[in-house]
């Protein structure tokens, strides 16, 4: 409260602005890593496992401590609202995600939740009342690891997937979607959607290697790469290895390998464009038979449509061109985004306010925010990775590094407020 005993309203420029407890966001986000934590500092938190009920109950415990109403929809997603002066306008919304990959990193994703809790910590004990309620959002499965596709939650919410069909989605073990959440007690009664946004805004570590290269402390993000995946089956004959003459082999992984390369191929040919085989699956497995089948998971990226149309083609023509019995399946895809001008304004405005060097950027990696950004004014903040890193144990961002961040979304949220 201000000395005459009334909250004070969020400031405007020039204002002295309050500003977020770096050591309090750094030891969040120490704890938290305990939560599916492994020996080398990194975790794993696959969605909807028993590590992530604990993060969710942590998320969820600590919200309603600091005075939020935490609501849960049916696909999981959490949302923690922390009252505004004026309740009839709509929230302004930050967030990410809590899930990570397997021995994924305590940063990625998990950053922007923390960073949110601590914008209600700030402004409740500075007493800065927005006009707005600030809502923070935990998105069910972004990685997409456990349970494809990837941005699961809010893509649900947003409208870009159905709810029945998600809910139906099954685990390599044929867990579904709805019997995870109902496993760990997260379906909520709430339809996804219920409620729209003045606008959303996501910290996240960067996950690569430009910032740092850069020297430069916030990324400005102004949009996010279109992605597609694709699923290949390669058959071949399983053979013995010892009585089969190499002219008479039908070697599904040989076919694999040669898929492998193209991917690699294409991607190099399509810069900026990106493509990677993160996944393969051969069967029997064994050392003295030959392989009779394979599997491949494949990742294109490119930031215009035009760009992945071109690698798509390309994947198709060096698949036709194999003699060898192959399926290839577009199994998503997610075209690419262009965050909203007036909130990449204020993110702009807020990283100079604040005397830190920034630089406009693309996310090459896929966020929530993508989904976001087809339904409210959407924007992102990154904040570098070291040595550019991520989906590993060693991914690193520092405590400097994540309090600037923080920071720099609590004054984009106070400038959303008074538009």
């Amino acid at each position: 409260m201000t000395a005459t005993g009334q909250a004070r309203r969020a400031p405007t420029s020039g204002d002295n602005m309050p500003a977020i407890n770096g050591d309090r966001l750094w030891a969040d986000i120490v704890s938290t890593a305990s939560f599916g934590g492994a020996d080398k500092g990194g975790v794993t938190r696959l969605t909807l496992t028993e590590e992530d009920r604990q993060v969710r109950d942590w998320f969820v415990d600590e919200c309603r401590s600091l005075g939020c109403t935490v609501e849960t929809d049916q696909i999981g997603n959490i949302f923690a609202t922390y009252p505004g002066e004026d309740r009839s306008l709509p929230p302004i919304a930050v967030g990410s995600h809590l899930d990570t990959q397997p021995q994924g990193g305590r940063f990625d994703g998990i950053l922007g939740v923390l960073a949110g809790v601590e914008l209600i910590r700030t402004l409740k004990e500075t007493a800065t009342v927005l006009r707005h309620d600030l809502t923070v959002i935990n998105w069910t499965n972004e990685e997409g690891s456990r349970f494809s596709p990837a941005m699961m939650g809010s893509g649900v919410f947003a409208g870009a997937s159905p709810l029945s069909k998600i809910e139906a989605v099954q685990d390599r073990d044929g867990t579904t979607v709805r019997a995870a959440l109902e496993a760990i007690g997260y379906r909520g009664e709430i339809l996804p959607g219920h409620v729209g946004f003045a606008a959303y805004v996501e910290l996240h570590i960067e996950q690569g290697p430009l910032l740092e290269a850069a020297a430069t402390e916030i990324g400005i993000v102004t949009g996010v790469q279109g992605v597609r995946w694709f699923d290949v089956t390669i058959t071949g004959t399983e053979a013995h290895a010892g009585s089969t003459p190499m002219d008479q082999r039908d070697d599904a992984l040989v076919a694999a390998s040669q898929i492998v390369l193209a991917v690699r191929d294409i991607a190099r040919r399509h810069s900026p464009g990106v493509g990677t085989t993160g996944f393969a699956a051969v069967g029997p497995n064994s050392r003295n038979v030959v392989p009779g089948s394979v599997h491949l998971q494949i990742d294109m990226r490119h930031p215009s449509d035009t760009g992945l149309d071109q690698m798509q083609a390309a994947l198709e023509q060096a698949i036709d061109a194999l003699d060898a019995r192959i399926v290839l399946d577009r199994i998503w895809s997610k075209q690419p985004v262009v965050f909203d001008l007036l909130i990449v304004d204020a993110v702009r405005a807020s990283a100079g306010a604040l005397g830190h060097s920034a630089i406009e950027m693309v996310s090459g990696a896929g966020h929530d925010a993508a989904h976001l950004a087809g339904i409210c004014p959407t924007a992102m903040i990154f904040v570098p990775s070291k040595d550019g890193l991520s989906h590993n144990e060693a991914e690193y961002t520092s405590p400097e590094e994540c309090a600037r961040g923080a920071d720099v979304l609590l004054q984009t949220v106070l400038q959303i407020d008074l538009k």
